[in-house]
């Protein structure tokens, strides 16, 4: 990416930023071509970082907007995410309970 030659930046003015409807910023490079982008939540808390290294992180919060989970590049974990729903038969499901034999399993049913 090299946003800043796109728009024409004049780097000795500073390093070129890019910014969304709320002031969150969303791209940043340098004059040496280092580059990060960023996303945000419809709350402004960020869920998403990449950078020029291929270094990225992504981010997940609770309804209170805290940090719930965290999830980088390098495979380092921390945290729980959100819970995704999955559709399966009742002999789907025997059958990943078989597989889970011995390990602590939290499981909600919706009707």
């Amino acid at each position: 990416m090299n946003l800043a030659h796109f728009f024409k930046h004049d780097f000795s003015k500073g390093n070129f930023r890019l910014y969304d409807k709320k002031g969150n910023e969303t791209f940043y490079e340098t004059s040496n071509k280092y580059w990060a982008r960023y996303e945000y939540d419809e709350n402004g808390n960020e869920t998403f970082y990449e950078d020029s290294d291929n270094f990225w992180i992504r981010y997940e919060y609770d309804e209170n907007g805290n940090k719930t989970f965290s999830e980088y590049s390098n495979g380092y974990i921390f945290g729980t995410p959100k819970s995704k729903e999955i559709e399966m038969t009742v002999k789907e499901l025997q059958d990943l309970i078989s597989k889970q034999e011995g390990k602590n399993v939290k499981l909600k049913i919706k009707e």
